[in-house]
C-alpha cells in the first residue's frame, strides 16, 4: 500500500504538458476540478471524460501508474458510494431490505459521484506528475504575489508547500524501509483484528516521527547555512516566462470549461444526478 502512494511524485518524461508553464497548470487544474461541478448530466461527465482521456495521452504518464495512485483512497470511495446509496431517497425503489433503500436516484448519484471523486484526484495528480516541486513552488508563487500588498508572506506559504511535496515520497520510502526493518524482527503487521493491527504500527511510526523530526533539523540547518532569509530580493535562476503553448492551453480549458458547462445542464440524455 506504501508503494501504491503516488500524491507529489514527479514522474519525467517528455511531453507537452512537462514543459507547459507551471501557473498555467495550476490554474488549468482549478478550472478542471471547478467543471466538475458545473454539470448535472451524464452527458457533462462524457465531455469531461473525454478531455481527462486526451490529457493523459498527452502527458505520457502510463495509465497503470495513475491508476496505482488510486488504490488509497479506495476506502473514501466506498463510503462515499454508500453514503449516497442509502441516503438518497429520489427516484424509484430499487431494493429494500431491514433499514437499508436503494432509490434509483440512489443509484446514479452514488455512480457519479465515485466517477467525479476518481476525476478529482486523477486531475490533481496528473499537475504534480508533470511538474516539479520547485516548478510548482514559483508557479504558486508568482499568482500569488498580489497577496504581498495586504502583508501575506506569499513565498514563505510556497515555499512550506514546497517542501511538503518534497517530503511525501520521502516519508513514503522511509516507512517501507521502517516496514521492512520490523518484518524482519519478527513483526506480525498484516493479522489480528483493527485493534491489534494499530497497536503493532507504534513500532513503525515512533521510529518514523523520530526521522521526520531529524529529517526538518537537518534540512533548517542547510537553509541556515546558505543563509536562507525568506523571499524579499531573492531571485530566480529560471524566470517564469509564458509562451505560445502556454496561451493555448488557457483558451483550450476556457473553451472546455464553457463546452462542459453548456452541454453538461443543456444537453441532457435522460439521466440527471443532484
Amino acid at each position: 500500500m506504501i508503494r501504491d502512494i503516488t500524491i507529489g511524485q514527479y514522474y519525467p518524461a517528455k511531453s507537452i504538458l512537462h514543459r507547459l508553464d507551471p501557473r498555467v497548470k495550476l490554474v488549468s487544474t482549478l478550472l478542471y476540478l471547478i467543471s466538475l461541478f458545473l454539470f448535472r448530466s451524464i452527458s457533462g461527465y462524457l465531455v469531461a471524460t473525454l478531455f481527462l482521456v486526451c490529457i493523459i495521452r498527452m502527458s505520457k504518464v502510463p495509465l497503470s501508474y495513475i491508476v496505482k495512485g488510486l488504490k488509497p483512497i479506495i476506502m473514501l470511495l466506498l463510503i462515499t458510494v454508500l453514503f449516497n446509496l442509502f441516503l438518497t431517497r429520489d427516484g424509484d425503489v430499487l431494493a429494500h431490505f431491514w433499514i437499508f433503500t436503494i432509490t434509483e436516484g440512489g443509484l446514479v448519484t452514488a455512480v457519479f459521484m465515485a466517477v467525479r471523486l476518481i476525476y478529482l484526484i486523477i486531475g490533481s495528480s496528473l499537475m504534480t506528475f508533470t511538474t516539479t516541486p520547485g516548478e510548482l513552488t514559483d508557479g504558486l508563487e508568482d499568482l500569488l504575489k498580489p497577496l504581498n500588498r495586504i502583508k501575506v508572506p506569499v513565498h514563505e506559504v510556497a515555499m512550506m508547500m514546497s517542501i511538503a511535496l518534497r517530503f511525501i515520497p520521502i516519508l513514503l520510502e522511509e516507512t517501507d524501509k521502517i516496514m521492512k526493518a520490523q518484518i524482519a524482527r519478527g513483526a506480525d503487521l498484516e493479522s489480528g483484528n483493527m485493534i491489534q493491527r494499530a497497536k503493532s504500527m507504534i513500532p513503525i511510526l515512533v521510529p518514523l516521527f523520530v526521522s521526520a523530526f531529524r529529517r526538518a533539523n537537518d534540512l533548517a540547518l542547510a537553509m541556515e547555512a546558505r543563509c536562507y532569509h525568506g523571499g524579499e530580493g531573492r531571485t530566480k535562476m529560471k524566470p517564469l516566462r509564458y509562451h505560445t503553448r502556454d496561451f493555448v492551453t488557457y483558451v483550450v480549458v476556457v473553451v472546455y470549461v464553457i463546452a462542459v458547462f453548456v452541454i453538461g445542464r443543456y444537453v441532457p440524455l435522460h439521466i440527471w444526478i443532484f
